[in-house]
């Protein structure tokens, strides 16, 4: 059994829908502060934009392209009590936009410098319950170089973009693949293998480790860095083996009611995927998003989501492909077991 000292996981994510008036909307309902939000028109071709509490408002960022920080005060206006307000300029505020946002708590604010490594970062903002931090550090070009997260457990999963320079990759440290690797959140390439993203150096509990690579410490550079780590009945960061079929797919374990899934192969060309608990995220039909590319929704039956994990009703090369290795990350609706042995229930 999978018991969790999280027992309401929509204290730290939770999803929130809404639906663009092109104009400026507060989005209420989150249930917190989120420090980060990421939004997406879901009826359209729109790019996903990430904000977050550590870069401040106005400034958004792109999982689907290489552009650097975009700066425009229409877009995040403010982050709220209970979710955020935004103007004409957010995608999933557009007229006639069905938008969704995915809200992570970090620290509940801006934070401090963090000066546990040998870059000391300019903002740090911590949840050590739930496991996640936003850093922002300045890179200077010298290779095996360590920064803090923070978090006082290793992170599972680590995503740094460049704030300053375009054509500047998505780069995910992921603990299934180990640090000889890094993938890439806005491609559709593989696992790339290389020591100068993270030296070949696994996170630590204070600690994560880059290179050389422009991509993670071009010198003179701002970054951001959001890092996960693993707890059990809210957070799973691991891989799965796909079947190939397309009626009793592969049956991914988490131990508890998934909310949001994100995942992709690791060993060739695939787009990511992503299903949540709100669009249509009751079984069989679910709506699926992909981080690393402007696309609508697209609605079939993919994939069911019980008390305990996921399982795939399709063939897909994308994510169940026979013989193909996949990396995850996925939060909880609801523990398996909570702390107060109250048991999730399935659909």
């Amino acid at each position: 059994m999978a018991y969790t000292t999280i027992n309401k996981s929509s204290d730290f994510f939770n999803t929130k829908l809404y639906t663009g008036n092109a104009g400026t909307q507060a989005i209420t309902g989150v249930g917190f502060q989120p420090d980060l939000v990421w939004t997406k028109a879901r009826n359209t071709t729109s790019s996903n934009l990430w904000y977050d509490i550590v870069r401040g408002v106005h400034k958004y960022i792109r999982s689907d392209k290489t552009n650097a920080e975009g700066t425009a005060t229409n877009t995040l206006i403010s982050f709220d009590s209970d979710g955020f307000t935004v103007g004409d300029g957010d995608n999933g505020n557009a007229s006639g936009a069905n938008g969704v946002a995915f809200n992570w708590k970090a620290g509940g604010g801006q934070g401090s410098s963090n000066t546990d490594g040998s870059i000391n970062t300019i903002y740090t903002s911590v949840n050590t319950t739930a496991g996640f931090s936003i850093s922002t550090y300045t890179g200077n070009g010298t290779n095996n170089q360590t920064v803090g997260h923070g978090l006082g457990a290793t992170p599972s999963m680590v995503i740094i973009k460049d704030r300053d320079n375009g054509n500047k990759a998505w780069v995910c440290y992921h603990s299934a693949l180990g640090a000889t690797k890094a993938i890439f959140l806005e491609q559709t390439a593989q696992a790339n293998t290389s020591n100068s993203y993270f030296v070949n150096t696994a996170p630590t509990n204070s600690l994560f480790t880059i290179g050389d690579s422009s991509h993670v410490n071009n010198n003179g550079d701002k970054y951001i860095a959001y890092c996960f780590a693993e707890k059990t009945g809210y957070s799973k960061f691991g891989s799965y083996t796909g079947n190939g079929s397309s009626t009793d797919g592969t049956f991914v374990y988490t131990g508890f009611k998934p909310a949001f899934i994100m995942g992709k192969y690791t060993g060739g060309t695939g787009d990511w995927y992503l299903w949540d608990n709100k669009r249509l995220g009751y079984n069989p039909d679910n709506n699926k998003l992909k981080p690393n590319t402007n696309d609508a929704e697209t609605t079939e039956n993919w994939i069911e989501m019980y008390s305990n994990g996921f399982k795939f009703f399709n063939n897909s090369g994308d994510f169940n492909y026979s013989g193909y290795n996949f990396i995850y990350m996925a939060f909880a609706e609801a523990p398996l077991v909570g702390s107060n042995n109250v048991p999730a229930t399935a659909r």
